[in-house]
């Protein structure tokens, strides 16, 4: 079998496994309360009703990045670039993201003037999304995600620093690959495809920027790490942006 072959199948197999989980439990608790509505008391029901609603959730995320994947690898993938200051995004998505993690903190920083970045709005969007959610998804109860924006070399960085379960170093270039997840207890209570890093990897890359992540133990006795992703974005010339606007108008 060739190796195109292996992936194929690779990607079958995997996809299948994700959607197979919350289709059973949609199924499983309908056809529960279907049978059983006159015996359950209200609480049931409406656990049972959420139940539904958080797995048909994961469903629709996990088709969104299905789709954000087949898009990237599409020759016809379109960014439209444009300058953006990069704090109305992520106060948006914080906002979105605080709503779904009430009992998760964010303190943000950002250096003095920092410039525009030259990038497509809703992908850049995009990334803020999977990087903040994760940074709370994989987080214990009650703890702080900082987020801090600056400039180093003519670039705009952005760093997400949250408390978790240590990432090995030959994980590193791992987790940015399709259907990686790291097995550790934490990520085995959470549920995900693994399709969110792959993505912002991908989507940074294209607006000519880079990710990494960096895990550093903390010497607290908790078994915590510091986990570190670092996006780096150049800050473009007017010369730069009037030819990436000029290639987009072809």
């Amino acid at each position: 079998m060739d190796k195109l072959e292996q992936n194929y199948e690779d990607f079958i197999s995997t996809v299948s496994h994700e959607l197979r989980t919350p289709l059973t439990s949609i199924r499983g608790f309908s056809q529960t309360m279907l049978a059983s509505w006159d015996k359950l008391d209200d609480n049931s029901k409406k656990k049972f009703i959420k139940i539904i609603e958080d797995q048909s959730n994961r469903l629709i995320h996990l088709v969104e990045n299905m789709l954000s994947v087949t898009k990237l690898q599409s020759a016809n993938s379109t960014f439209v670039f444009n300058e953006v200051n990069i704090k109305i995004p992520l106060e948006q998505v914080i906002t979105i993201v605080k709503n779904q993690y009430p009992n998760h903190s964010f303190e943000v920083s950002y250096q003095p003037n920092l410039p525009n970045i030259f990038v497509d709005r809703d992908k850049f969007q995009q990334v803020l999304t999977n990087l903040v959610e994760n940074s709370a998804k994989y987080s214990p109860e009650n703890s702080t995600t900082i987020i801090k924006a600056f400039c180093e070399n003519n670039n705009v960085c952005m760093e997400f620093i949250n408390k978790g379960l240590g990432i090995d170093k030959s994980d590193y270039d791992k987790i940015f690959t399709k259907f990686s997840r790291i097995d550790n207890p934490l990520t085995r209570k959470v549920q995900g495809s693994g399709l969110g890093l792959y993505i912002t990897k991908n989507i940074i890359e294209k607006m000519d920027g880079k990710i990494s992540v960096n895990s550093e133990p903390l010497n607290d006795n908790s078994n915590l790490s510091k986990i570190t992703f670092k996006i780096i974005l150049p800050v473009k010339s007017i010369e730069e942006q009037a030819r990436i606007k000029c290639s987009q108008s072809h």
